[in-house]
């Protein structure tokens, strides 16, 4: 069965779709913590963007809560937790590298 769908972007996780025989159904999409790629060649620098599953790697976000610079060798990351827990606490899934930082970063904070 095929069906229509359209995001509601005041939810950023929710999907509503109506399939052919006109029933409504709510499902969720994924909604990722990751990093976004924003340095130049051979000068690494990434934004920490909460963003829809199904956009590309350095598409549209939602929200940036962060940065992380690889080639600094002190305080490279900086993330806003608040928000972070704030995006868990609706669903949204951290990559591996950014549940790394924020456990980190919860760390530190403690």
């Amino acid at each position: 069965m095929t069906s229509l769908c359209a995001p509601f972007w005041e939810l950023a996780d929710t999907v509503a779709c109506r399939n052919f025989t006109g029933q409504n159904t709510k499902y969720f999409m994924p909604v990722r913590i990751r990093m976004k790629r924003i340095g130049a060649k051979n000068s690494p620098v990434f934004r920490i963007v909460v963003a829809d599953g199904r956009s590309p790697r350095d598409g549209k976000f939602i929200e940036e809560i962060g940065t992380y610079h690889p080639r600094q060798k002190n305080n490279n990351v900086k993330v806003d937790l608040e928000r972070a827990n704030y995006w868990i606490s609706k669903g949204a899934q951290p990559s591996d590298t950014v549940a790394s930082f924020l456990k980190k970063a919860g760390k530190t904070a403690a």
